[in-house]
């Protein structure tokens, strides 16, 4: 769920990456840096940070304090405030909307500023829950990586069309 002064956003995470402590992929593996610092908190904290220079991207923190393992949050159906997150990503498109990491945090407008957030407790970004039926759960190697590519630690939501990747990992 994401806050702003416009309104509400809420979306549903139907895709995500495991990065690991000890795998070469995570930005954790070299150890703790003023740009990773928030992945070394408590489970349950946003880790925003900017890819190829340009996407921002919203990671969770997953393991105890100080030891740097999370889940990028790859994906998400857009359920409300849907018009906010078109105008941020300038396309009516739904499956445009927040389909892939990157148009992701575009959408929900995940800035710098959530940074080492709570996201356990209620605030401008926070994780919810919904009553709602999650669909059965597929797993895959992770998407554009080069380093530990071959392990299987995505998981989404099979069936869902808000799922990014390409068709062969998402059957």
């Amino acid at each position: 769920m994401r806050e702003i002064p416009e309104g509400r956003m809420v979306a549903r995470i139907v895709e995500t990456e495991a990065y690991l402590h000890d795998d070469p992929a995570a930005h954790s593996y070299r150890g703790e840096t003023p740009r990773n610092r928030s992945l070394f908190l408590e489970g349950g904290h946003a880790y925003v940070y900017v890819a190829y220079g340009i996407h921002r991207m919203l990671n969770v923190a997953a393991g105890a304090h100080g030891v740097g393992t999370g889940v990028l949050v790859r994906a998400a159906e857009p359920l409300e405030g849907i018009e906010l997150m078109q105008a941020r990503r300038r396309t009516t498109v739904p499956t445009d909307l927040a389909r892939g990491p990157g148009r992701l945090a575009e959408a929900m407008e995940i800035t710098m500023a959530l940074d080492a957030m709570d996201l356990t407790r209620p605030g401008p970004l926070w994780l919810g829950s919904i009553d709602r039926p999650t669909g059965e759960i597929g797993i895959s190697v992770r998407i554009g990586i080069t380093k530990a590519a071959d392990l299987p630690l995505r998981f989404y939501e099979r069936g869902s069309r808000f799922v990014s990747g390409p068709r062969t990992l998402n059957g």
